[in-house]
């Protein structure tokens, strides 16, 4: 370009001089040299213009020589180093890809935190250090961005909690987590060179909150610009849904295939190789990572659309991550074709059946299609039996009650003993559903049975479950014979039950023949006392007629209850309000069962008495909330649990509200006491207690009858002893027993 410009300015300056030729002798000599010079103008310009093009030419050349040699520098020391290591120890040669792993865990009940000190252990078998961290101990504002530069992966375990919130432990590093994923002041790249990992914990019969929390870990985590080295994994508690049977079962299937692209990244691969290169070239990995594949798919790897990202969340999420910035035009059309792609995946999901495709991209069966499973997994069956239950098939249990050992030794009986006449010593406590639909706050299971919302799974014969039911109660009594204080004439009663109070665990109105046990239990002329969680109004009214019928009524607003009891269904407040009108329509004893936890549901008198108006139930037992022990599944302490004094005080404000209703028993040993309705008090007298023989004869008859004989609650009422009502010296506790008081021993909270 120099050149050319040279050229033309001398062909220029040589027009210009001819042009301007002018006789020499007319001017004097210094007038000659100053008329040459500008005659000649253009030659001295362009001289001038090629000695500053050679001046720059050398100015540039001589700082890339300069600069290829610092970079030569710096480039031979670590080669020239490495090369004398190479030669002092071949060990040393290879660089290390993953320095270690860092296992977070976000765990309220404790499940993700076993997961991460058993992967911890799995890492450290391959000889990569693992760190196992709670998310609250960890500040990621000051720390998370080390990670980055620290050749270290990062594995997230986290468990979705309440209303699809982060447990207690991970709630700040969720938090800051979300912010800082759209704050312009970390910017998108604050992430980049994180490798990470997330396994989610959820249950999905939690409709619309299922793993929210680990599709948000790795949705801001991606959207900061942190690398993902393996596809969400999320277990599900639902053994219904759970793509491997349970949650455990998920984790592992997981694990392996982290452990195995673990493994991968420390030999230096950087990505998998998917087989599908863009270039449509084949690609050289294609062969190494086959065997790698079929090995996964020999532990069932699947693909599932529910489960890992996809890439229809990435695209919203992509969409989310630039929103936060001005979309250029030549991006507006990737986004639109991903909302279009985004559109079409979720028409191809149908109806919502979930749909799993296999390997070769065909439909298998769907969900509805395959064999149900099974309620109880391996891990429930541990946790239960360590627990005293007495696990029967596949859904049911029987578990001994504390009162009833109680009753064996002449201790004193239950609260029903009090109130309704119970034999204790006679009563077998057991349900044909360990599943639930609340997880209430004061579940003295821990919530260690599983939880649902309709029966999913495989069901067993009610003649079985009876059968079995009573066979195990029976062995459970006879380990009392020849115990010290055990009396020989209840221990004998002991072994023929009289007396079915469902109200072990769970929910046992959800299971489907639930009126072929009820059934059962009165031909074995045995009272039946079902306990329901107030869900399933439709259930209550096909029941058939029962002994006495339990709704139990937590709380009296919207809030509180789902506060309490923390249900599954999204409309539980209608459902729990046609359950009490459901009530309200049976002509046997009804009951609303009231639990009280002090500073949550003690100060909603009002609204309790409109419930009860609503329902109308016969009785209205009040008790105060039973401590079982600090539990990760629960805040509740002994700062929620009312004295005696203060449920006295409660019931008294409450019976003064109820125009139709009066305090009838208390039995001070359980914190307990009865509000009967005026129709039990005969001539002055109360009526609360059971002729189970003359109950055992009216249902007989109902049944003889084809349902067409009916009977009510009065048909079969006894009198009330002394020593069981309100206000007498006994309180509640039969003289003919010898109370006993318990020291320094651990207390036994088993009961119903």
């Amino acid at each position: 370009m120099l050149a050319l410009f040279t050229v033309i300015s001398f062909l220029t300056g040589s027009l210009s001089t001819s042009d301007t030729k002018v006789p020499q002798d007319v001017h004097s000599p210094t007038e000659n040299y100053l008329l040459w010079m500008w005659n000649n103008r253009l030659y001295v310009y362009s001289a001038a213009a090629l000695l500053l093009g050679f001046c720059f030419l050398l100015q540039v050349t001589g700082r890339k020589i300069k600069h290829t040699k610092d970079s030569g520098s710096k480039d031979s020391g670590p080669k020239v180093q490495k090369a004398a290591k190479n030669k002092i120890s071949s060990d040393e040669d290879a660089d290390v890809h993953v320095s270690g792993v860092k296992i977070f865990y976000g765990s309220q009940t404790g499940t993700a935190k076993g997961f991460a000190s058993e992967l911890s252990q799995e890492v450290q078998t391959l000889g990569i250090p693992a760190e196992v961290i709670d998310m609250k101990d960890y500040d990621p504002d000051d720390r998370l961005a080390d990670e980055c530069v620290s050749k270290s992966v990062c594995v997230f375990l986290v468990a979705t909690y309440t209303d699809g919130r982060p447990t207690q432990n991970a709630e700040w590093f969720c938090k800051w987590l979300e912010e800082a994923s759209t704050d312009f002041r970390y910017g998108n790249s604050f992430l980049k060179g994180l490798r990470y990992a997330v396994f989610g914990l959820g249950d999905s019969v939690y409709v619309g909150h299922y793993n929210t929390v680990g599709t948000n870990v790795d949705k801001w985590l991606w959207m900061l610009s942190a690398r993902r080295v393996l596809s969400r994994g999320e277990g599900d508690g639902n053994v219904v849904r759970s793509r491997h049977g349970s949650v455990q079962a998920d984790f592992r299937a997981w694990r392996v295939r982290f452990l195995s692209r673990l493994r991968a990244l420390a030999g230096g691969e950087k990505k998998s190789c998917s087989g599908n290169c863009k270039s449509g070239a084949s690609c050289k990995n294609r062969k190494k990572h086959g065997a790698q594949e079929e090995e996964e798919e020999e532990h069932g790897s699947e693909v599932e659309l529910i489960e890992s990202s996809s890439e229809e969340e990435e695209s919203g999420w992509r969409d989310e991550k630039t929103s936060r910035s001005v979309v250029d035009m030549e991006d507006l059309g990737n986004i639109m074709n991903s909302v279009r792609k985004a559109k079409g995946a979720k028409e191809d999901q149908g109806d919502g059946q979930l749909v799993k495709l296999s390997k070769h991209n065909g439909a298998t069966k769907t969900e509805d299609e395959e064999e149900r499973r099974e309620m109880i997994t391996p891990a429930l069956r541990e946790a239960l039996t360590k627990q005293g239950y007495k696990l029967i098939g596949s859904h049911s249990g029987v578990k001994l009650c504390r009162w009833t050992k109680s009753m064996l030794r002449g201790r004193g009986g239950c609260y029903k003993h009090t109130f309704y006449g119970i034999e204790s010593h006679r009563c077998m406590e057991t349900t044909p559903s360990l599943a639930c639909a609340n997880k209430c706050v004061f579940c003295w299971r821990h919530h260690t049975n599983p939880v649902g919302t309709e029966w999913r799974w495989k069901m067993d014969p009610a003649e079985k479950i009876l059968q079995d039911s009573l066979e195990k109660h029976q062995n459970m009594i006879r380990q009392f014979r020849g115990v010290p204080g055990v009396k020989p004439e209840r221990y004998e009663e002991g072994l023929a039950a009289k007396h079915c109070a469902l109200s072990l665990v769970g929910e046992p109105i959800m299971y489907p023949e639930i009126n072929t046990f009820l059934r059962l239990l009165h031909s074995h002329r045995i009272s039946s006392f079902l306990v329901t969680n107030a869900q399933f109004p439709q259930e209550i009214r096909n029941l058939v007629p029962v002994t006495q019928l339990y709704v139990s009524v937590d709380a009296s607003t919207k809030d509180s209850l789902k506060k309490i009891d923390r249900p599954l269904f999204k409309d539980f407040w209608p459902r729990f309000l046609d359950c009490l009108r459901a009530l309200g329509e049976k002509k046997q004893r009804t009951v609303y069962r009231l639990t009280l936890v002090k500073a949550w549901n003690v100060e909603e008198l009002q609204a309790y008495a409109e419930l009860i108006a609503l329902g109308q139930p016969d009785f209205i037992e009040v008790k105060g909330v039973t401590y079982c022990g600090e539990s990760s599944a629960s805040s509740l302490t002994m700062a929620n649990v009312p004295w005696h004094q203060e449920v006295v005080a409660f019931v008294q404000q409450l019976a003064d509200m109820l125009p139709h209703y009066q305090i009838a028993c208390e039995h001070e040993h359980s914190n307990c006491l009865l509000i009967a309705h005026n129709k039990f008090k005969v001539n002055g007298e109360w009526w609360t207690w059971i002729d189970y023989d003359r109950f055992q004869d009216l249902v007989q008859a109902h049944e003889d009858s084809g349902g067409q004989q009916s009977f009510s609650a009065l048909d079969y009422t006894a009198k009330t002893p002394s020593w069981a009502l309100f206000g007498s010296n006994e309180q509640g506790f039969d003289p003919a027993d010898t109370r006993f008081q318990r020291r320094n021993k651990t207390k036994d909270i088993s009961g119903c």
